[in-house]
Formats: C-alpha cells, structure tokens, sequence
C-alpha cells in the first residue's frame, strides 16, 4: 500500500530503493521559494544505519506492515537462542547475534515480542522490565548512604548494572531493558 509523505508517522516501517527503513524522524518543510518537501531520518532494518533522505511534499512510498508475534524464551545453545510460539507451540532457533543486546536481559521462560515486517523477521525485543537476582557486587560499607554513588553488579543473565551501594548479593532487582537502569529491589 502506497503512503504520501503527509502521513508519515515516527515509527512507520516503508520500502525506499528497494530496501525496507522504520522513519526515526521526520520534517514539514515550506520554503518561501520553491516546493514544499519532508526532510526524514530513516533507519535501515537489516543494517541500522540511518540515513537522511529527502521526498517531495505528495510523494509516495510503499507502506510495510509491521507485526509483533509473542514468543516465550526457552534455552540457549551459545550459538543460538531456541523460542517457542505460547499459541501453536512451534519452536523457532534464532542466530545469537542476531538476538544481539536483547540476550543480557533474557532469563528462562521470559516471553519476548520478535518483530516482523513484510513477512521477515527483524528484531527481538525483551521485556520492559526484567527481575533479576545479582550474582556478584561489591559489598556494601558501613556509611554508604542511600544518596551516595553507586556500583556495579552482575546480574544472573551476565548484564552489569550500576545499582545503588545498599544492594548486596543475591538481592533481585527490577531493570529497565531499554537503557539498563536500576528500578528497584524487590
């Protein structure tokens, strides 16, 4: 399906020279002399690079669906991670490095959206927030107060984290997947 560029949306998934983009930004643009055109930042699915490409106002560009299928997380091989769809029970294997930075968030029987767009598989997104126990930390001292730094800690999935000096090991931990950060202790 054909879009115009009065419709883009951040986020939208197109097809631009053969090769399918997620629009990161995008910018109306009506000079006093001249056309009107959309100035847009657009991230290339299969490389992640972003390009800045520029369309006239009223062009058009084929839409791509994007879906989201909900698969739970089973084990790891070391060269790749085994998923199982909850409604058909399928198993899928997926490469490890195509999972990528996802897998330092990922703990047994964690469900998982994988993201598919035009058909083809393009990314695993953990869940916002994981609870996970820490494996090993620096002890706390005597005076660290809670306004105080912080330190680091290894959680059970191997990710490290910057914690506050009270968490000690074998604490869980609430962790925000998208940039890393301590929530809470629970």
């Amino acid at each position: 399906m054909a879009v115009a560029t009065n419709q883009f949306k951040t986020g939208m998934c197109i097809m631009y020279s053969d090769k399918m983009y997620i629009i990161v930004d995008f910018q109306h643009v009506k000079p006093g002399k001249g056309g009107a055109f959309v100035r847009t930042k657009l991230k290339e699915l299969k490389t992640g690079r972003v390009n800045d490409v520029t369309f006239r106002a009223g062009e058009k560009v084929d839409d791509v669906r994007v879906e989201q299928k909900r698969l739970q997380y089973l084990y790891s091989d070391g060269s790749a991670y085994h998923f199982m769809d909850t409604e058909s029970y399928e198993q899928f294997e997926i490469a490890a490095d195509f999972v990528g930075d996802a897998a330092k968030w990922l703990k047994e029987n964690d469900e998982v959206q994988v993201v598919y767009a035009g058909g083809e598989m393009i990314g695993v997104e953990p869940p916002m927030f994981v609870e996970l126990e820490v494996t090993e930390t620096d002890p706390g001292f005597k005076g660290d107060t809670v306004q105080g730094g912080t330190k680091s800690a290894t959680l059970e999935t191997g990710a490290v984290v910057q914690v506050p000096m009270f968490v000690e090991q074998g604490d869980t931990l609430k962790i925000d997947t998208r940039d890393g950060s301590y929530i809470t202790r629970v």
